[in-house]
């Protein structure tokens, strides 16, 4: 169940420290295949560079936060407070993106993370590829529209 004070809103520079911390923790309970030492606090800083960020905020606190690369309207990350999951936070922010649920996005989820491919397919998102990075084998998503 989402928070009644609920504000979704555009990330701000002050707003960095939290989203770091954020980031590192959610990746390191997410992939647990890979050893913690992989995800450094600084890597929130370079895999957002030039991205739109919206922030998922409750009483002060960040929830959650999506990151698109704008010009190709490509989900980068989207990562919530694992004490918060499972509560329509990731909805919520897939919710705020602008022209949703029309317009279409896409994003790459490693094939491994079985519970983020479930939650996209139940958001409406289907399967147009498929290929290999260095963290593994992802699928290709997109948005119904």
């Amino acid at each position: 169940m989402l928070p009644p004070d609920l504000c979704i809103r555009p990330a701000m520079p002050a707003d960095l420290p939290r989203l770091r911390a954020l980031f590192l923790h959610a990746r390191r309970k997410t992939f647990d295949w890979q050893p913690a030492a992989h995800f450094q606090l600084g890597d929130f800083d370079e895999q957002t560079l030039g991205e739109q960020i919206l922030l998922a905020e409750s009483a002060g606190q960040c929830l959650g936060f999506i990151s698109v690369w704008t010009p190709d309207r490509f989900i980068h990350h989207l990562y919530i407070d694992t004490d918060h999951a499972r509560r329509g936070l990731g909805r919520a922010l897939l919710g705020a993106l602008p022209g949703w649920p029309t317009t279409h996005y896409q994003l790459k989820c490693l094939t491994r993370n079985q519970r983020a491919l479930a939650f996209y397919a139940a958001c409406g998102f289907i399967e147009v590829g498929a290929g290999q990075a260095e963290d593994g084998d992802y699928r290709l998503l997109r948005s119904s529209g």
